[in-house]
Order: structure tokens, then sequence, then C-alpha cells
């Protein structure tokens, strides 16, 4: 045992060593392994600048922020840049009619301006650590749960005794290898500033994944932490972060073919899956998902365009639907031209072929046939699954609502005491009018009635239940009678909250409904899909064993897990198809050509005008141009946004935010050919903050580098 865990924990080590720039996400730990070729390509860092436990390096100013996306340090005084979409909810949660902060931009003049925001959270990345073996130590096997998981919990409680530090150990590759990662997590970010829509969202939905892009995507935050630099809760006697490091800023010019590196948090890629799996994807599970979403959205656009109150109270809403929506269009559009499943089966037949050869690695073609049937046989249960996730998740908003009261429910039943039903009453009141701020009951009357509709046929041939339900009169019901469905009525129900009112909760239509199908949904297709993903789970970790094993020379790297990842390539452009050439960058000039088309998604204020007929582009141009945006041959994906994208002197070049349509295929298959990131260039974002919007002050606060 302990013999095979070494040689298979060596192949994956010689098989990242053979990682081409193009693809991969690389763990910083092992960068030492591509230091000479990334020196080759241009970078002028050492693999201990970018990434040591000794000493102060490039990642101790890259942050996960908020748990889904990434943000860096840019001065000594804390001072967080991230995409604008990555701060939309704070900067949502702050507008009203009175300060539409998503419609004219906000900047804090001073540090007592900068507004804070509960809940939100940025983490620092103190040390990763190979614990493999720890976590296999006296395992019968890698699928030996009991002992790895008591294994995984004392290293974690080593790890951070003593410290304020958190930790988690992280399984790589379906459990082939275990890294853990100790981190330092601020709790006081607060919201320093953000440019309007039309230049955090410039180009909308029209051309969110798609190149040529024009999108000033970012927003500014700031650490704050106790006296002690460490941080804590939010007071109003912290201070702001003095950072171990932070960015200097790139100020000279970009060229095509420079070096450039990303450094941030990947979210989820899925390059191991097998054919039926990707099959699966393509033709039924993704299709049936943007069905759902092009419902909703057709709703809520309605009614954003129908009133200001609307378009604040969705705007955050809208964003998160649309991202995930129309990135699934591109990538299964992405995966058929790329015929996939096709490649994915030519992969297969080789992997199989050389199984067979060897009789030690036969085990490794029956994994990869059982997986491929059994996922032809059970996918129905991971749809299922993704459908109520769309449903009751992401569809009507009144069923947050019904889960909001459940502490208050059992506290009743429990016969609390009064000061305990009077906390609990409390919070449920405090959590309704957060919610009623940003709800609108006609809104979600349609989002009801279109994805009931939807869900309802999906699911009718597995439960009876569903196919005896009127949704048009159901959906009357609901919305004219349940207390869940508008702000006073339930204000006034938890207000008078006593044995009646849970006789009234009985008899409410949109608790009975809810209360109906979803408990199904929790007690059945839930734990039906967890074990079909355990199995699934089983089986990929041994045939990813057998990728290493076979093909130790091959380019084999961990799928994304929201772990701090590099990856390497240079600025370029790109030619996905026949006939089309796509340049490197784009110029303020595409601003003002987009904007004449007349769609509202390239709507401006007049001070864009303004500054751009007049040229006003102060030290922020190049040869005579502002650029805005750039693309590079650096792998991405979510978790990416807001990632910092460095020179070849570690220096900050722009703001990662996005793919083109056609890299969207990426999380499965990535393609060097078409598959680019797209990155808010800083000096465009400079140009925002001081010329712009005069937030010079915050220009000042940073080290701008001309060489």
């Amino acid at each position: 045992m302990k013999f095979r865990l070494f040689t298979l924990v060596l192949s994956i080590h010689m098989a990242f060593s053979s990682i081409y720039a193009d693809e991969g996400m690389l763990i910083p730990l092992l960068i030492k392994a591509f230091e000479s070729d990334m020196q080759a390509r241009g970078m002028k860092l050492t693999a201990e600048q970018i990434y040591s436990v000794n000493s102060a390096s490039l990642k101790d100013a890259i942050l996960q922020f908020g748990g889904g996306c990434t943000a860096e340090l840019v001065s000594s005084q804390g001072l967080l840049l991230t995409n604008h979409h990555c701060g939309y909810s704070q900067i949502q949660s702050h507008s009203s009619l009175e300060h539409d902060y998503l419609k004219n931009g906000f900047w804090a003049k001073e540090k007592k301006d900068e507004l804070s925001n509960p809940g939100l959270t940025a983490t620092r990345i103190v040390r990763i650590e190979d614990v493999t073996s720890l976590v296999l130590q006296n395992a019968q096997g890698k699928q030996d749960q009991s002992v790895i998981a008591a294994n995984i919990a004392s290293i974690v409680k080593k790890a951070i005794e003593g410290t304020h530090y958190e930790a988690e150990v992280k399984a790589f590759d379906y459990g082939n290898a275990y890294y853990l990662m100790v981190k330092e997590v601020f709790k006081d970010i607060r919201f320093v500033g953000t440019p309007p829509n039309s230049i955090g969202k410039f180009g909308g939905d029209t051309d969110n994944w798609v190149w040529p892009r024009h999108t000033g995507d970012f927003s500014v935050f700031r650490i704050y932490v106790g006296k002690d630099n460490k941080p804590a809760p939010y007071s109003a006697e912290n201070i702001p972060y003095t950072p171990i490091q932070y960015l200097n800023i790139s100020f000279k010019d970009r060229k095509e073919g420079d070096f450039t590196m990303v450094y941030g948090f990947p979210g989820v890629t899925e390059q191991h899956v097998v054919s039926e799996y990707l099959k699966f994807i393509v033709e039924k599970e993704r299709p049936a998902r943007i069905s759902m979403r092009d419902e909703s959205l057709s709703v809520i656009d309605a009614g954003m365009k129908s009133s200001d109150q609307i378009r604040i109270q969705y705007a955050a809403k809208q964003a998160s639907i649309a991202n995930a929506w129309k990135k699934w269009i591109g990538q299964v559009e992405g995966l058929k031209n790329l015929d996939g499943v096709a490649v994915k089966q030519r992969e297969e037949a080789l992997y199989r072929k050389t199984a067979e050869s060897n009789p030690a690695w036969n085990t490794y073609a029956r994994v990869l046939d059982s997986l491929n049937q059994y996922v032809k046989k059970h996918s129905d249960y991971e749809f299922r699954y993704a459908m109520g996730v769309e449903y009751f998740f992401y569809g009507p908003e009144f069923f947050k609502m019904i889960k909001a009261v459940t502490d208050l429910l059992s506290a009743g039943n429990q016969g609390a005491s009064p000061e305990r039903m009077a906390l609990e009453k409390n919070k449920v009141i405090s959590t309704a009018r957060g919610f009623f701020k940003n709800y609108n009951s006609a809104v979600d009357y349609g989002i009801f009635n279109a994805l009931t509709a939807r869900y309802q046929r999906a699911e009718a041939p597995q439960n009876s239940n569903w196919s005896t339900i009127s949704v048009s009169e159901l959906s009357k019901d609901i919305y004219d009678k349940s207390i869940f469905t508008d702000s006073t009525r339930f204000i006034q129900w938890v207000n008078s909250y006593s044995n009646k009112s849970i006789k009234k909760l009985a008899k409410d239509p949109g608790y009975l409904f809810y209360n109906t199908f979803y408990p199904i949904f929790v007690q059945n297709v839930v734990p039906a899909f967890r074990q079909y993903q355990a199995q699934v789970n089983s089986w990929m970790q041994q045939y990813i064993e057998g990728k290493y094993v076979m093909f130790p020379n091959e380019k084999h790297w961990p799928d994304a897990n929201s772990t701090l990842r590099i990856t390497y390539g240079q600025l370029e452009g790109s030619s996905p198809v026949d006939g089309m050439a796509y340049t490197e960058h784009t110029t303020l000039d595409g601003i003002i050509a987009k904007n004449s088309t007349g769609n509202p998604d390239f709507e401006l204020l007049p001070r864009m005008f303004e500054l751009a007929s007049n040229k006003t582009y102060g030290p922020y141009a190049q040869e005579g141009e502002l650029w805005v945006c750039f693309t590079g041959s650096n792998h991405t994906t979510g978790g990416n946004s807001g990632s910092p994208v460095l020179d070849e002197k570690g220096n900050l070049m722009g703001l990662n935010f996005d793919r083109s349509w056609e890299s969207t295929m990426s999380d499965y298959l990535f393609d060097p050919n078409r598959c680019r990131n797209i990155v808010v260039d800083i000096r465009y974002v400079l140009w925002v903050m001081d010329i712009y919007a005069g937030a010079t002050h915050l220009v000042n606060e940073m080290t701008l580098i001309k060489d």
C-alpha cells in the first residue's frame, strides 16, 4: 500500500511538470517545477516570489472574495480590487431610489464613508501542504472514509492550534491526493467604490461571455482589522489592514505576446468526465436548465424595464441567474462544435487499449466501462436533482421566507420562553425586511407560473402528485392569500404569533404547496442523487488513478475546486473559427461605437461622451488609445472572476472577469487555439477612478510601475 501510494504521488508530480502553459490550473506549492518554463516564456520572477511560506510572496496579496470570487490587495492600506459583478450584491444592497449606486456609481471620499457589509469575508492562504500520506495513514484504501475523516480532523486541529487561523483539507483528483489549506479569514470588508452600471456592466447580457468586450468590470473594497492587524468582526474601532504583500500596478505599454499569469481561486472544472456524462450534459441537463432560466429571465427582465424600483430590487438576482444561463448556452454550442463527445470517446479508446495491454491495469478498463454504463442508465438521478435546484433555489422567491420561519415554529412547538420567542420573532422580522425590500410579488407570480409548469412536466412522470395540480389556479390562490407573498401579511402574522397563527399557517396555500413538494425533493431526489454521485466518484477516483499510472508523461492537472491556483500564458488574440480573427485588445472608441447601435445594454452616462470626445485620457493611454480590455491564453473558470492578471515581474496588468463565448466549454475540454480569458486593463480601471470619477485619492494609494 505504501509503495503504491508513493509511486502514484510521484507520478502525479511528474505529470504536473509536463503540463503546457496553455492548459492547467497549477497548485502554487508545486510551482517550482514550472519555474524554468515560465522564465523561458518571459517571466522575471522566481518560484519563491510567487509562493513562499517563510517570506512574503505574491500569494499573500491574493484573496478569496466572499467564497466565490478572487480579489487582490493593491495598497499598504488594505485596498482590494475585484470585479464589479463580484461585488454586485453588496452594491445592490446599499442602493435605493435615493442612493442609486447601481446607476450612478459610488465613491467614498474618506475612509469614514466606506460602507460595511455583514457576512462578507476575504480569505488569505497562509500555506498549502501536501498531506496525502497523512490522510491515508492506516486507511484500508482510498475509500476508507471513517479513517480518512478522522485523520483530516486531526490534521486540521494540529494546523491551527494556538493560532487565529482556520484550515481545511481538500481532496484533489477525487481523493487521489489531499492538500491542507491554512487560511486567515478577514471579516470586516467595507465597500469603497464602484463605477456606474454603464461602465461596470457595459454590454449587459448582450456582451456577456463575448469578445470583443468593453466592460469596466471592477469594484473596490477595503479590509479592516483590529488594532493588532488581525481579523476581527466589524467595529467602528477597526483600522485598515496593513498587508504582508500587495501588488504594484503595471503601467507600461502592452503588446501581443507579453507574458501573463493569473493567480486566483478557480471554482469547478470537470475535465475527467466520461463520454456518456458529457453526452448527458450536452443533450439533456444543460438544455433543460437553460430553458428554466429562459423563463425566469423573461419575467425578471420585463419587470426591471417597467420601473426603477424593480430594476434595483432585481439587479443582482438577474445578474446571478443570467451569468450561468448564457455560459451554458455557449458551453453546449462549443462542445458540439468541438464534437466533445467524440473527443472523449477517442481518449477512452486509447485508455481502454492501454489498460488491456497489461494484466496489472485491467481493472482500469473495467472501471471506465462501468462508469459509462452506470451514467447512461442512472443519469436521471442527476437530472431530477438539477431541475429541483433550479426550481426550489433559483425559482419562486417566497420559498425563502418559508424557510426563514423554521426556527420560530420550532421554538413555538417546544413551548419556548417569552424571551426566546421574542428573539426568534425579531430575527424573522429582520430577515423579512431585508427580503421584501428586494421583492416584487407580481414578478414572483410570473416566475412561479412559468417555472412551476416546467418543473411539473419534468417531475410528473416520477411523482403523480404533480400531475394533479392546476398551476394557474394554485398561483392565484398563493399570491392573493399567502402570508409569504406580501410583507404586510407576513409581518402582521409574525407580530401576532400564537397557537392560532400555527392553525392559520396550516391553511396557507403557499406554505401547503411548499411543504407538500419540497420534502419530496429533499427526502427522495436528493438522497438518490447523492448515492448516484458517490458511486460515480468512487469509480472516477480509480479512473483518474489509471491516467496517472498508465500515462505518466501526459498532461494531467487536478480539477479546479475553489483552491488557490496559477495559470500562465500570454496576451494574445485568437481565431476561434474559420474566417474569424479576434484582436488582442479593445479601446474606448469601441464603447462609443457600441453605444451608437441603440441597444440599451450599451447605454452611457453623459460623462463618458464628454471625456471620449475630448480624448481626455490623462496618463492612462497607450499610443493615443485608451485600452479597455484584452485577452490572454490563460486557463480560467468561475471563481477566477476578479483574479489578478500579472506581468512578467508580478505587477498587476488587469482583472480577469470572463471568457470568450468559444471558451466556455473549457470546464470540460480545453482548446488552446480558441480558449481565451478576458481581462479589464488596470489602466482603464485607474482612468475610471481618477479621470472619470475623481477618486484620485484611491489611485494615490497605489504604487505605479512604468518599466
